[in-house]
């Protein structure tokens, strides 16, 4: 087995996760799944997260300000990285390359400028790891007419895929998305919506804290119903597959807009967290039950949560009863802990991209063709 690092930091701005992982050679057989050999979480400071969120609600910034986040991200990916190596005694020499997502600050995989922008320099990653890195990953898949996202339901299809059993791999970080395996048809995917960053968006204006710990905030409101109608009105909800999405489309202004469109008295701070739980809910149950129906020989399976969303259990109960017949279960049962499954995607695609492999879906992201997902950073 070759040994990768994986290092993602996602649309929730929380830090960076980064595993280490034993993979085994990529070949035409199915792969054996990834062997964790240990993992660590890097929070962002404070200042960094701020600076990241004003980046993603579009406040302006210049040159030099955005080269000095850059420049903090980068070093917060080595922090983790080096922190990674240190807990696992490995040395820097017995890393075949590091796959560095990055952060997206902005996605934009529609009109006439289409671009995907990640924050992070691999060149003083490589330089300050010791190690080969793999990075900017979804650019090229836009170049193929792709949306350069979601990424990820290759990885679920090359280790999650049952050939008896439909399975949906639901990931619920900031965004969510889906993967649909269903057997003998090739995968499927695409984001659903919000999973996390109107739960956070809220819980962080209203009360001071970064996350909903344990969904309890929320179970404690009721749902507004007049909320939850104008939030899933929005347009992106019904537009077909190939779809990405970000915070540039579903963040706190967008929820405010909706709370101030409302007649009548607002809703109480805990009712709009239970209503924003409950249009995660409601989008994602949706997505799957239409992705299903237009797909041949679906039928209620696995549904397999990773990402952060997965240690909310009120938000799993909502996903259990709307989607009745699915065993909705943590992908953790199945040999992924969830939250080290996007981290592990990236580990994979770069070991795809130093052996020439093609890491993109077209099926899934709309791109002409497959091909080789970013570029290679020299130490």
């Amino acid at each position: 087995m070759d040994t990768y690092i994986g290092a993602m930091s996602g649309t929730s701005l929380d830090g960076v996760d980064a595993v280490l992982a034993g993979l085994a050679p990529p070949g035409p057989v199915p792969p054996a799944l990834p062997v964790l050999q240990g993992s660590v979480h890097h929070d962002f400071d404070g200042a960094l997260r701020s600076r990241l969120l004003a980046l993603c609600a579009g406040q302006p910034v210049t040159l030099r300000e955005l080269g000095e986040v850059e420049q903090l991200v980068t070093r917060a990916y080595a922090r983790a990285i080096q922190a990674l190596l240190q807990q696992t005694g490995t040395p820097a020499a017995a890393v075949r390359a590091i796959g560095a997502h990055g952060q997206t600050v902005h996605h934009q995989p529609r009109g006439t400028e289409r671009f995907t922008q990640q924050l992070l320099d691999p060149n003083h990653l490589a330089v300050a790891t010791g190690i080969s890195v793999v990075a900017d990953f979804r650019r090229r898949d836009m170049a193929l007419g792709g949306q350069g996202a979601p990424l990820a339901p290759g990885f679920h299809d090359a280790v999650l895929r049952h050939p008896q059993r439909t399975r949906v791999v639901l990931n619920l970080g900031g965004i969510a998305n889906i993967s649909l395996l269903v057997p003998g048809q090739p995968c499927l995917g695409f984001d659903t919506g919000p999973a996390n960053i109107l739960l956070d968006a809220w819980i962080g204006a209203r009360r001071g804290e970064r996350f909903d710990r344990d969904g309890a905030w929320g179970a404690s409101g009721n749902v507004h119903a007049a909320l939850l109608a104008r939030c899933l009105a929005d347009p992106y909800f019904a537009r077909p597959a190939p779809k990405s999405t970000g915070r540039e489309h579903f963040h706190l202004a967008w929820l405010q807009a909706h709370l101030a469109s409302l007649p009548g008295p607002a809703p109480g701070d805990a009712d709009v967290q239970r209503t924003l739980l409950e249009l995660t809910a409601r989008s994602v149950a949706d997505a799957v039950q239409a992705a299903c129906a237009a797909q041949a020989g679906a039928a209620a399976g696995d549904l397999l949560v990773c990402g952060g969303g997965a240690f909310n259990p009120p938000l799993l109960d909502r996903l259990a009863a709307l989607l009745p017949g699915w065993q909705v279960a943590s992908t953790a049962a199945h040999g992924i802990p969830p939250d080290a499954m996007e981290s592990l995607a990236f580990a994979v695609f770069a070991q795809r991209t130093v052996h020439g492999l093609p890491g993109n879906l077209p099926a899934v992201t709309g791109a002409a063709r497959p091909c080789v997902l970013g570029a290679l950073y020299l130490p």
